[in-house]
């Protein structure tokens, strides 16, 4: 018989979620970002919002020192040039020796290919904790078909969480697909969260931010998987929380922040989404 019914697991989980959001809080891990120069400032203060505390250090002279102080190391590939990658395999190594996670938001990959070449680059020459990505680049990564234009996911080729399975196989990682539905392998688990709001998808950045929060997340956390899927669970339910008093997009980015800002590890708990499968 299992130790846990599937019930007994679900409430564990969403416990989970709310003693990382307090965790988060108590420690304020400082998350070195390597990021997107569009998005930076939405990273920072989503990252702060949280509870935990921003770093934006893209020098390759400072790189080291800098993973040296970190709690996590977030590379995001948004705004790419090769000089760049260099930095990031820099402060990749870096982590590692340290053991501090490593989390890859793989932007764009798929739409050119510098973007992909640099993503398998990284995670080739690092050791990369969780990789965060939409359906498209993840279904590109684990070599299935992603379609990506510009930095937008348009889906990938089949069943997304077979996708995501596929692609923790692949690259060795603990896998955070965002969509309709993010998708989260690990632990020989998957789990499916159902937290979020349409209005997320109107806001540029909203992907990115949620590479910032799985950051501080797995900062405190001793599973990666379920770090990404809390943070991931109180991303969408701060979206929730912000969208109904949303005007449009720019006032609903006001909210988002706010609601984060605001959201208890009760509210976590209790709203949290969760579904979990048999995984990988």
């Amino acid at each position: 018989m299992p130790l846990f019914s599937p019930h007994d697991q679900y409430v564990r989980v969403k416990q989970h979620c709310g003693e990382l959001l307090s965790e988060v809080r108590k420690e304020r891990p400082l998350v070195h970002h390597i990021t997107n120069t569009v998005t930076i400032n939405d990273c920072a203060n989503i990252t702060l919002a949280a509870g935990a505390a921003p770093v934006m250090a893209g020098a390759a002279e400072e790189a080291v020192e800098m993973a040296g102080i970190a709690s996590s190391l977030v590379l995001n590939i948004g705004t790419l040039w090769p000089g760049q990658v260099d930095v990031m395999i820099i402060a990749g190594k870096a982590a590692n020796e340290r053991g501090i996670p490593v989390i890859l938001d793989p932007v764009g990959v798929g739409a050119t290919t510098l973007r992909t070449e640099s993503a398998l680059r990284i995670l080739r020459e690092c050791n990369v904790t969780i990789l965060k990505g939409n359906e498209g680049e993840i279904g590109v990564l684990a070599g299935s078909g992603g379609t990506v234009r510009g930095v937008d996911s348009y889906g990938c080729s089949g069943d997304p969480v077979d996708v995501a399975r596929r692609c923790a196989e692949v690259t060795g990682t603990v896998v955070a697909m965002t969509g309709e539905i993010d998708v989260v392998t690990g632990d020989g688990e998957v789990y499916l969260i159902r937290n979020g709001h349409p209005m997320m998808d109107r806001l540029s950045g909203t992907g990115c931010m949620a590479a910032s929060l799985v950051g501080a997340f797995a900062a405190v956390a001793s599973s990666p998987s379920k770090a990404a899927v809390a943070a991931l669970a109180a991303f969408g339910r701060a979206g929730e929380i912000a969208a109904p008093g949303a005007a449009g997009p720019y006032s609903f980015r006001t909210g988002l922040f706010d609601a984060l800002y605001s959201l208890s590890p009760e509210d976590l708990r209790d709203g949290t989404q969760v579904e979990i499968r048999r995984g990988i």
